[in-house]
């Protein structure tokens, strides 16, 4: 078995499935350059990304691969799992050799293990779009930090730019290092030189803050506590639907 070693990102994966073929490897072993360990017995072929080779890659795929599959893909690719580089690697490669409609294949343990991660990925998706809570700055940008799971950033434009089309706002993965802004215009990637410091609330410094926000957050946090019927409350469902890993972002459980 060959041992390839990629730089992490989704150009070099493709582009280690089009040195595949080029060398024509028949077993490999993919393994990112973040988690590699140098052998000195089997150094491995180290591939250089290379945009072109991967886009014809990605275009055989999609030849073969409906949107869907094409977005699971991807959403795969942005758990970040280690072992999840192999299956996209094998997936890739079954899916090239193999007429279309092969990704229906369920018993193909990588089509099983891409699907699965996907779907993982995706509940992530929609739980940071459900408990994303900004909060307004002195400048008028509203701001909100998130630390995921996987990198779903990339997959929250849409909702976000949808939702709140009329005002600026950053939502920052302190995990990952880097954000989105929104300018009103378009949505860009951004990274801070030095993200700001939260309190053990998990808000901005008040230094940072609108006026207003703090009020507005307090007032929140009442009307939550008035809503809330102790004689009805079932902590098990709640923690069902909203997990305790997600309650630092609601400042409705703040305080």
């Amino acid at each position: 078995m060959e041992l390839y070693i990629f730089d992490g990102s989704l150009e070099g994966l493709l582009t280690a499935v089009f040195e595949c073929y080029q060398r024509k490897s028949q077993a490999v072993k993919l393994v990112s350059e973040a988690l590699h360990v140098p052998d000195v017995f089997d150094p491995g072929y180290r591939v250089i990304s290379d945009r072109e080779k991967g886009k014809r890659v990605w275009k055989g795929l999609c030849k073969k691969l409906g949107k869907e599959w094409q977005f699971r893909f991807y959403k795969a690719f942005l758990s970040e799992q280690p072992e999840v580089y192999q299956h996209l690697f094998n997936f890739a490669r079954y899916v090239i050799d193999h007429p279309a409609g092969v990704c229906e294949n369920f018993a193909q343990p990588d089509v099983l293990a891409i699907s699965q991660t996907a779907q993982k990925v995706h509940r992530e998706k929609h739980r940071m779009e459900a408990f994303v809570r900004f909060q307004k700055t002195g400048d008028g940008i509203y701001y909100a930090h998130i630390e995921p799971d996987f990198d779903v950033l990339p997959l929250l434009t849409e909702h976000f730019q949808n939702r709140y089309a009329d005002q600026r706002w950053i939502i920052y993965d302190l995990k990952r290092k880097y954000g989105l802004y929104y300018d009103l215009e378009k949505t860009e990637e951004i990274e801070l030189d030095a993200a700001p410091q939260m309190s053990v609330t998990n808000a901005l410094p008040s230094g940072l803050l609108d006026p207003k926000e703090q009020l507005y957050t307090m007032l929140w946090q009442d009307y939550f506590k008035s809503t809330n019927i102790q004689a009805r409350k079932n902590t098990r469902l709640h923690v069902r639907h909203v997990p305790r890993r997600y309650w630092k972002y609601l400042s409705e459980k703040q305080g």
